[in-house]
């Protein structure tokens, strides 16, 4: 056993990692935060699109057959418009001769359109009562309905039945329609509609009271007279008898322009005008038919602050509103507007204007994504499943392949191979790690690198060879200069011309070296990777980790195999041959993920790199979730530089090329794309679940499992696997999918930033012995 010291003084390594760690744990938090956000924000994407659609916050239910005991006679046998000017019930007919043209339920990007397109012809308004989630999501043909001269009116946000609603509900279904309102044609409103409602003699003891509140507030309700029952699909006759009041008689006429199919409604409409025109009827708003309700009744328009709306009579063109007048206003109206506006209009001013605004931007934020989102948790299922697919076909291709009797790499190899154990302050591994390399069957000289270690690695090195009567150990001091220099170090030293890098927290089983080198009988071969395997799985992280690498890596790298892509020679347990490394310019410090840099880097320059699954290394997981997010972090990130590095070898011709067009493509989609996607696959299951329909949701996740549990068992029967750790897979899908989503978003955030990361080492307990006491 020889032993070379550092050639400099004093080291000042743990000074300089200090340092890194310390910026690398200052720039972390930030990022992680910012993760976190971007779930949050996705969630609240998620949950505003599902409130937009009632899918969230949604009630179905509607009253009917309820008592009227407690509504004034005067209203149940009153007019379809209803104030309460100075606190008391009035109600208001539509003068005779006179329809006010009402729609409900709009606007909508198909009808709505029509319906307007119909009114200009006949140059005739109306009054839309307008559902607040659908004038957020179609603001553009709000701002087209309100300039075109019609009259709007709201129609609760969610169209639920509000007297079942809480009075806090009630008043923020009126105020985000009103937001809805104020972002897409700059005003509000007075006037109101409740859903479900018919004639006055309808209402009940229910919702009278909503009615006498929002009548407080300044809002005027509209009922109707005449109701075309549009929505059932009737036929056009009697849509258009439906909606005609008896002879002379003034009416509040209501039909559709969304809810539905409305396209009876579109061929009944013009037909309905014409009919009413040829009898003598004059076409208003409802503020409209109040002004000249009160003109005829000799009322000052004065306490009501009504504006005629635009009406016309006999075809002719229509005369102008009259005055304008206060009104007591709902909360967070603006002042009277300009003359332009209809009399039940305000214009939104001031916080009203601008978070009415911001609603239509978040809205429009929310149906841009979540359709987006839509089509990427589409993109991840099938890339989910094709992957398990190729996994499953492959991976029993590549384990019949190699298994069989007559299936050989060559002449045996038996020439004796160099082994390089880099190591920095491995104390509590160390001497495990070199016991179970005595054992080994294969001749092997061991160099093991000290990376300025400062807890006294390499004295312990040496007394475990001298203890072990090992000969054929080097220990080698550097100072402090991460990885991949060790490694490099470590070749350079290296006495024979098949290397095997392994790390100093990882030990072999006596066959292990025999088996990681044979296919190097095959001179194609520059490196193969080992199986490596997970010794701390006791616990419920180890068990986590073992499936994963059970599954995840060796089942994948049978896969990259049989496509001669391999992307990865796990730091745990790697042979190259030694000309192969010098060729690529020895490890790279270029990125964190040194042994994925030189893998791809040997690829390029036409070196095959194969798996060796009978080649066994077990080594030591990390034991927090701290930590493992620190490795998971380190290597995610790793991998994006090395990709980048690489990233000419997608227009590269020959075995660069190759591997550019076959095995980065994988690597992207796979290693970074999928993982980025995959919380969408808890996230739209825990949003079914809870809003959309529990059980389709429930079986659809679980289908999803089945098949991930098929791989995963399927994954450890090839590798003799005991299946009860198969019982940790649901609680692990759902903790790594989250966690992997974070560890890549931080991973991108700090390639966008520039940021960079020393040879980060993680906390080590030794508790991963000689191969033999694991179970």
């Amino acid at each position: 056993m020889t032993t070379t010291t550092p050639s400099r003084g004093r080291r000042r390594a743990p000074t300089r990692i200090q340092r890194a760690a310390g910026k690398a744990a200052a720039l972390q938090k930030p990022r992680v935060i910012l993760a976190g956000l971007l779930l949050l924000a996705l969630t609240s994407v998620m949950l505003l699109d599902g409130y937009l659609r009632a899918e969230v916050g949604g009630d179905q239910r509607v009253r009917t057959g309820a008592s009227s005991s407690q509504v004034p006679d005067k209203v149940l046998d009153g007019g379809p418009i209803l104030t309460f000017r100075g606190g008391q019930a009035t109600t208001v007919s539509v003068p005779d001769k006179t329809i006010a043209l009402t729609f409900d339920d709009g606007p909508n990007p198909t009808w709505t359109p029509q319906v307007l397109a119909i009114l200009k012809k006949y140059d005739i308004p109306a009054t839309f009562f307008l559902v607040g989630s659908m004038v957020s999501r179609y603001p553009g043909i709000v701002a087209d309905l309100v300039e075109q001269g019609n009259e709007v009116g709201i129609h609760t946000f969610t169209h639920v039945d509000l007297s079942y609603q809480s009075d806090a509900r009630v008043n923020r279904e009126m105020q985000q329609t009103q937001l809805a309102l104020a972002g897409a044609a700059g005003i509000t409103t007075t006037l109101f509609r409740a859903p479900y409602s018919s004639e006055t003699d309808a209402i009940d003891n229910y919702s009278w009271p909503v009615y006498k509140k929002l009548g407080e507030q300044g809002y005027t309700s509209v009922f109707v007279d005449t109701d075309s029952d549009d929505w059932k699909r009737p036929g056009v006759s009697k849509i258009i008898k439906w909606a005609t009041p008896d002879d002379g008689e003034g009416a509040s006429v209501l039909f559709h322009d969304a809810g539905g199919e409305r396209s009876q409604t579109i061929k009944a409409l013009p037909a309905y005008i014409e009919k009413m025109k040829a009898k003598g009827y004059t076409f208003t708003t409802i503020s409209g038919a109040v002004q000249e309700e009160e003109s005829a009744g000799g009322q000052q328009a004065g306490a009501g602050g009504v504006q005629a709306g635009r009406a016309q009579a006999g075809g002719a063109g229509g005369q102008q509103p009259g005055g304008q007048a206060a009104q007591q206003e709902p909360n967070g109206l603006a002042g009277a507007g300009a003359s332009s506006l209809q009399a039940a209009h305000r214009e939104a001013t001031g916080a009203t204007l601008y978070e009415g605004r911001a609603l239509i931007g978040a809205v429009a934020v929310a149906e841009w994504t979540v359709p987006v989102l839509s089509v990427g948790l589409l993109v991840v299922g099938v890339a989910v499943l094709g992957r398990f697919g190729m996994m499953l076909i492959l991976a029993r291709r590549h384990y019949r392949q190699r298994n069989r009797r007559r299936f050989s790499w060559g002449p045996p190899v038996q020439q004796p191979v160099s082994v390089i154990v880099p190591a920095y302050n491995e104390k509590e591994c160390i001497a495990n790690t070199l016991e179970s390399l005595a054992k080994s069957t294969h001749p092997i000289e061991i160099v093991v690198v000290d990376d300025g270690s400062t807890d006294g690695t390499s004295e312990i090195a040496r007394n475990a060879a001298r203890e072990l009567g090992m000969t054929n150990v080097r220990v080698i001091r550097q100072e402090n200069a991460g990885k991949p220099a060790a490694l490099n170090n470590g070749v350079r030293s290296a006495g024979y011309d098949i290397v095997v890098m392994m790390d100093g927290d990882t030990v072999f089983e006596p066959d292990t070296v025999r088996q990681l080198v044979q296919p190097f009988a095959d001179p194609e071969v520059g490196a193969v990777a080992g199986n490596a395997k997970v010794g701390n799985r006791n616990t419920v992280i180890g068990a986590w980790q073992h499936i994963e690498y059970v599954m995840g890596f060796n089942l994948d790298r049978r896969m990259y195999d049989l496509l001669r892509c391999m992307p990865t020679i796990p730091g745990a347990i790697g042979a190259f041959r030694r000309e192969a490394v010098l060729e690529v310019g020895g490890m790279s410090e270029d990125t964190l993920a040194e042994d994925t840099d030189i893998t791809i880097a040997m690829h390029r320059t036409g070196w095959r790199v194969v798996y060796q699954e009978h080649a066994r290394a077990w080594t030591e997981a990390p034991g927090s979730l701290k930590q493992l997010w620190s490795q998971r972090y380190r290597w995610s990130y790793g991998t994006m530089q090395a990709l980048w590095k690489h990233r000419k070898s997608l227009t590269d011709k020959g075995p660069s090329g190759r591997f550019g067009r076959v095995g980065m493509p994988l690597v992207v989609i796979f290693q970074i794309v999928t993982p980025v996607f995959a919380p969408l696959i808890d996230v739209f299951t825990v949003y079914s679940m809870i809003f959309v329909d529990f059980k389709a949701a429930l079986l659809a996740w679980l289908a999803v499992l089945a098949v991930q549990l098929v791989c995963a068992a399927y994954a450890f029967r090839l590798d003799r696997e005991q299946y009860r750790y198969l019982l940790m897979m649901p609680l692990q899908q759902l903790a790594y999918r989250q966690m992997m989503y974070l560890v890549l978003i931080h991973s991108c955030i700090t390639a966008m930033t520039g940021g960079r990361l020393r040879w980060q080492k993680l906390k080590r307990t030794g508790e991963v012995g000689t191969p033999a006491g694991v179970s």
